[in-house]
């Protein structure tokens, strides 16, 4: 029988380093997790703790040091370019490339054939606003309109899994608040399955189908949230008593954890 998940996340732990090594670091223990086709699912936990090395593993990034990933029925072993896209925080764009010729670099990556470059390139554009910069250089373009076209980049590989690494966090306020409605829009439309890392709690909440809150390091499930609202998400969703009472949880739940980050990160900076 098919596996109904999009993404299974069976048992992964990860280490940094051998144990017994003074740098060794045990970043994961023991996820495991399902996220359905068409899924929002954010993670959510303290700085440090392991979200982006899962996301990497998700990704084929990065072997887990032991359990496994499926992408379907597939154990993900390396990256699989037909069907998961990355976006992340960093600027990956190419400054010596137009934005057009950026997205012909990972489509032709991805193996399109030549003759579908432009297309698909000006389609993704458009979904996000930005058609009327394909011949920029990506130095032109503000923070705000680069994270728009590192979405859009995404997007025009048709992937049906987008892995989004804090793809808003230089991002000021108001321009996340506008890109956050984008991606709930997007989803919406096209039913991608999106694994999403952020430290905002406001963030998850607006976006997300499902919150998956972690530990501190070694990063385990906490705490599954639910969030209950389809997509597209209406901005009057963040001003509502359910949004404030999830985010409210959420606070809750990570005080503790970070509390303890904190803590061990004293522990590393003492002397001797």
């Amino acid at each position: 029988m098919a596996n109904a998940a999009a993404v299974t996340i069976d048992r992964v732990s990860h280490d940094f380093g051998s144990a017994g090594d003074a740098r060794h670091v045990k970043a994961i223990d023991n996820i495991s997790l399902d996220v359905a086709r068409g899924e929002f699912v954010a993670l959510l936990g303290p700085s440090g703790c392991g979200k982006s090395t899962l996301l990497n593993i998700v990704g084929g990034l990065l072997q887990p040091t032991a359990g496994e990933v499926r992408v379907g029925d597939v154990v993900v072993r390396g990256p699989l370019p037909h069907d998961i896209a990355f976006v992340f925080q960093e600027n990956t764009l190419f400054p010596w490339n137009t934005i057009v010729q950026n997205f012909h670099v990972a489509l032709e990556f991805q193996g399109v054939p030549k003759r579908e470059w432009n297309e698909r390139s000006m389609r993704a554009l458009q979904s996000v606003g930005m058609q009327g910069f394909a011949a920029h250089y990506p130095g032109q373009l503000s923070v705000g309109m680069k994270q728009r076209i590192q979405m859009a980049r995404a997007i025009c590989l048709e992937t049906a899994i987008l892995l989004m690494d804090e793809p808003f966090a230089a991002l000021d306020e108001q321009t996340r608040m506008v890109l956050g409605e984008d991606l709930s829009v997007l989803l919406a439309k096209t039913g991608k399955t999106i694994v999403f890392v952020t430290h905002s709690l406001a963030e998850a909440v607006f976006l997300a189908d499902r919150i998956v809150v972690t530990t501190a390091r070694p990063a385990r499930i906490k705490k599954i949230l639910e969030v209950g609202e389809a997509h597209p998400r209406d901005r009057r969703f963040m001003t509502s008593d359910k949004f404030n009472a999830l985010r409210n949880e959420l606070y809750e739940l990570l005080h503790d954890e970070i509390r303890q980050t904190v803590e061990m990160m004293r522990d590393v900076s003492r002397p001797g």
